[in-house]
């Protein structure tokens, strides 16, 4: 207990603590000036939440950096409730090489893949894309459909054997799996709904065999009504990709497109394709995947061989939110 002419506590009626402790030099007697009253901060009104402070909003701001940061996702399902299907990925080349064909061919090609299918009549060539760093691939349904066997061929030069998970005959497009895969590159997926006309892109490949071919131009155009053919055996007796029939604008290209067709729309492009472009990857300026390559229209669509034919600036690509949405359907075996 501390004695004074202006303070008398007690440890019952202590509510404060002095902030000058006794010192022994002191004088038993010696005073200390009396602290100021305990005077408590003002208290929120009743129904009113107190406004969050800075380690509040540190917080908040570490969450979000955890959920850029870690790239999974699992981080971005649990975040936005969406499935991560549905997220755009990562410009693949930086923003000040943004439109640089060369920084985008150099960045996206790893993420694009030769595929060589044995069919019952004959072979077929074509593209795909990597999507996961294990070996998942989107190509067109047409490239492997009916396949007794799918070879891959990396940009690397590493050849995988692979297997058909799932088609979709409706969108003509497939998912295969490399077996023995690990640490390949993925392509970011972007999102077809922010493209316009006159966007650049870029568009990756194997035509005739060529893998890794590079074009380049705009998008001519959007929501272009394809028809193509389902039926798996259209047109394989003439090579597979190199012959798949198509209708566009009420014209058949390669052949008879026959009575089993679905129509999708399509990115019409002037990059130019060629036969074994299919499956390939349309990038934008970003490079991130913004469609799949999956047919093309040429003055030689009529002749009898691919040989005959060439590229003429129309091109056309599945919008990559249908691949998306399509995902899911693809690993799960759908066959529709």
């Amino acid at each position: 207990m501390v004695t004074g002419d202006s303070c008398d506590m007690t440890e019952s009626q202590g509510t404060y603590e002095q902030p000058y402790p006794s010192s022994p030099a002191s004088p038993a007697h010696a005073e200390w000036p009396p602290p100021p009253p305990y005077r408590p901060g003002p208290q929120p009104e009743p129904g009113k939440k107190r406004r969050r402070g800075p380690v509040a909003l540190l917080a908040a701001v570490a969450i979000v950096a955890a959920a850029v940061g870690g790239g999974t996702a699992y981080t971005v399902q649990e975040l936005t409730g969406k499935d991560a299907t549905t997220a755009v990925g990562a410009p693949a080349v930086p923003t000040a090489k943004r439109g640089d064909v060369a920084a985008i061919a150099a960045a996206v090609s790893p993420s694009v893949v030769e595929i060589n299918a044995t069919l019952a009549g004959g072979s077929s060539t074509g593209a795909g894309v990597i999507i996961s760093s294990d070996g998942e691939i989107v190509t067109n349904n047409h490239v492997v459909s009916g396949a007794s066997s799918v070879k891959v061929r990396t940009s690397d030069g590493k050849s995988y054997t692979a297997e058909v998970l799932g088609t979709d005959a409706s969108k003509d497009l497939a998912l295969i799996k490399l077996r023995g895969a690990k640490g390949l590159k993925a392509a970011a997926l972007g999102d077809s709904d922010a493209v316009r006309v006159g966007d650049p892109v870029v568009a990756i490949g194997s035509p005739e065999g060529l893998t890794g071919t590079v074009t380049s131009g705009i998008v001519s155009a959007l929501n272009r009504d394809v028809t193509v053919s389902t039926d798996e055996n259209q047109g394989q007796d003439q090579g597979g990709d190199d012959q798949w029939p198509f209708r566009f604008g009420g014209r058949e290209f390669n052949g008879d497109t026959g009575s089993s067709t679905t129509t999708y729309k399509a990115i019409q492009t002037d990059a130019s394709l060629n036969p074994g472009n299919s499956g390939g990857a349309l990038f934008d300026a970003s490079g991130r995947v913004i469609g799949i390559n999956s047919a093309m229209y040429s003055s030689g669509s009529q002749a009898s061989s691919s040989a005959e034919a060439g590229s003429i600036g129309l091109g056309f690509a599945i919008p990559v939110n249908t691949v998306k949405s399509d995902l899911a359907a693809l690993r799960s075996g759908g066959t529709s």
